[in-house]
């Protein structure tokens, strides 16, 4: 289940932000580029959260996205473009001045079908 956090510094009320086509098209977006079904896609969105990006507080956006397996230099490569794109048409954050971060929670596990007890 991916899951995708964005913080701006927008805000979105005052800025009369339509979040319903934020989550639509994030949530688009995370489904086709780890190929999971939409109803396995979680999208938070949280505006006006205090961010200065390069010593300034213009709109800016950074965004963490929690996925189990999946996840390499093309997909990053992938939602870098495709969430930057959407966050710089619905909010008009510049594509340099949008951050992520991409974890994925299976990386460094190891087996656990060893068998402990020939030790």
């Amino acid at each position: 289940m991916p899951c995708l956090y964005i913080t701006t510094n927008v805000n979105l009320e005052e800025e009369g932000v339509d979040t319903d086509s934020i989550f639509s098209e994030a949530t688009k977006a995370v489904s086709a580029i780890f190929q999971k079904p939409e109803n396995f896609v979680m999208v938070i969105l949280k505006g006006s959260v205090s961010i200065s990006f390069g010593g300034n507080k213009e709109p800016a956006a950074y965004a963490e996205v929690v996925t189990m397996g999946g996840l390499n230099s093309a997909v990053k490569k992938r939602l870098i473009s495709t969430l930057g794109a959407i966050l710089h048409s619905k909010l008009n954050v510049p594509p340099p001045r949008f951050f992520l971060k991409a974890f994925d929670t299976t990386a460094g596990r190891t087996s656990t079908t060893s068998n402990s007890s020939k030790l």
